[in-house]
């Protein structure tokens, strides 16, 4: 029996420290956490001496985090052969579906979006052989990143031992549940996470559309079938949903918009109709151009904030503009059409009264790219890149570096020196699918020194150093810290974006380099 006194200051492997007690689960404790050697909060989970089924949620922690989806809560640490056996997951910052439904019920449109996210993200899981068989209103999380995330995918079932027969249309109901109390504000099997249990007919639980007018038949059908199955056959045709991927497929079929976490008003106008599109993706939205060449001063402090900010926003853009953003950008726009004319007027009478006019031909050989041509350009794929070969530079873990979530992060291997011994560089490599013209690449890094260099080409083969070179040049160089836009110096073409680290800095000894993430902009 172990003697390690598991209390609010202990310290996991002499790194993770326990803060306070989230919610215990029938010996097993979950508490927010802090890492303290990459500084941020995370979520823990001990066992008391004698938990039945210590094994089994380690297990099924360390089979979720090979799960390829960025809306299932990482896993970042699992160890059941120390002392004290734990569970490390990603604390996840932003509002659950609960606390976002306090308001009441959303638009019918951003709840099948939501909740569309969420399904795809459990048939991703399914896929694994993974489950939930526990989804509740305070497991669908809305990141402050603009993220969907699911939690306790995998690990809720093995806590619970929860072995049932048909766990598809166990998770399938779950997520019908859901849809059912975003469309409602009430959840169907009884008081939940706050909620209000569902008014109660003759059958059980009243479908959605009794409940609510504006749900389209459609919708309030998908819903029953999914979340009310006893209802099918009697007041909705078709048959029950009996899998997340079943309940996708339906869901494809719906209008849908961009989740929004925050529930409508009167006085909000309709937002602008989209579809829903699987977190990490970046949509091709135009955006505002930053240089970063300034100097390395001003790049750490001033660049920052403004970088962060731009990739938090970009999930406010997805979810569509509403009217009093476009009546201050009506105004914005026309001050500064205001200022251009009269710099105009004053720059021509300026130049009447000179002697020397200006060599027209010199302005007319440049055409740079306006900034409203920009353009997020979609990552189809990303990689760890070791010119060697000899390390995986956590290529499985790559996805996190666009996964529109800035809580999140890809690193390097850990090396005993800060490059250039041994190898050149080690890095991330981004595919944009096809060629394309790169201008410009956001990145939010840890606030140290890197040494930088962001290659661009169109290798259909980058497999050493050779072709690295030969093919991927050197598009912009220098130092970073922090998050900051990294201006190229003339537009690019290429398919592959190689973030490359010429230069770690030290953590604890060990070099490592790290991305939160990372934007690439081009036309």
């Amino acid at each position: 029996m172990s003697t390690f006194l598991i209390e609010p200051g202990a310290k996991l492997a002499n790194r993770y420290r326990l803060d306070h007690v989230v919610s215990e689960t029938g010996g097993a404790t979950r508490w927010k956490a802090t890492d303290e050697t990459l500084a941020r909060p995370v979520a823990v989970w001990t066992f008391a001496d004698g938990f039945p089924r210590t094994s089994e949620v380690v297990r099924a922690a360390r089979a979720t985090s090979r799960v390829p989806d960025a809306r299932v809560t990482q896993v970042f640490d699992a160890d059941d052969s120390s002392p004290i056996p734990y569970v490390v997951e990603e604390w996840v910052i932003g509002s659950s579906l609960a606390e976002l439904l306090q308001q009441g019920p959303m638009e019918p449109e951003r709840a099948a979006g939501l909740v569309a996210e969420a399904a795809e993200a459990i048939t991703a899981a399914h896929a694994n052989g993974l489950h939930h068989l526990c989804l509740t209103p305070g497991k669908l999380m809305w990141s402050s990143g603009g993220a969907v995330k699911v939690t306790g995918i995998g690990v809720d079932a093995a806590l619970l031992g929860n072995n049932v027969p048909q766990p598809g249309a166990v998770d399938a109901q779950g997520l019908g549940n859901l849809l059912y109390a975003a469309l409602t504000g009430y959840w169907p099997g009884g008081p939940q996470s706050g909620l209000p249990g569902a008014p109660q007919g003759p059958m059980g639980p009243y479908p959605p559309g009794q409940l609510r007018q504006g749900i389209s038949e459609q919708l309030a059908t998908i819903t029953t079938r999914a979340a009310l199955p006893q209802l099918v056959g009697q007041m909705v045709p078709g048959p029950p949903i009996t899998g997340p991927a079943e309940f996708c497929a339906a869901l494809a079929e719906v209008p849908r918009l961009i989740p929004l976490p925050v529930a409508p008003t009167e006085a909000t106008p309709p937002p602008e109709q989209g579809t829903s599109r699987r977190t990490g993706e970046f949509d091709a939205t135009t955006g505002p151009r930053r240089s970063a060449r300034a100097g390395s001063a001003a790049r750490a402090g001033a660049a920052r904030p403004q970088a962060s900010s731009r990739m938090e926003q970009r999930a406010s853009r997805d979810r569509g503009v509403s009217a009093k953003q476009l009546i201050v950008g009506a105004v914005a726009f026309l001050l500064f059409a205001g200022v251009v004319a009269g710099a105009w007027t004053l720059g021509t009478s300026l130049r009447s009264g000179s002697e020397e006019e200006a060599d027209p031909s010199a302005s007319a050989t440049e055409d740079p790219v306006d900034s409203a041509e920009l353009e997020v350009l979609s990552i189809a794929g990303s990689d760890g890149f070791d010119p060697l070969g000899d390390h995986s530079e956590h290529g499985d873990r790559s996805g996190r570096a666009h996964d529109g979530d800035l809580a999140t992060e890809w690193n390097t291997e850990g090396y005993r020196d800060p490059m250039g011994t041994e190898k050149s560089g080690v890095g991330l490599i981004l595919d944009l699918g096809s060629a394309q013209e790169v201008h410009e690449v956001d990145l939010a890094l840890p606030e140290r020194d890197y040494g930088v260099q962001v290659r661009v080409g169109d290798s259909d083969s980058v497999t050493d150093d050779s072709s690295l070179d030969g093919n991927l040049p050197v598009a912009w160089e220098g130092s970073v810290n922090g998050a900051e836009t990294v201006e190229l110096d003339e537009a690019v073409t290429g398919q592959y974006v190689l973030i490359w680290f010429t230069d770690l800095p030290n953590i604890d000894g060990t070099f490592r380099g790290t991305i939160n993430e990372v934007e690439v902009r081009g036309v």
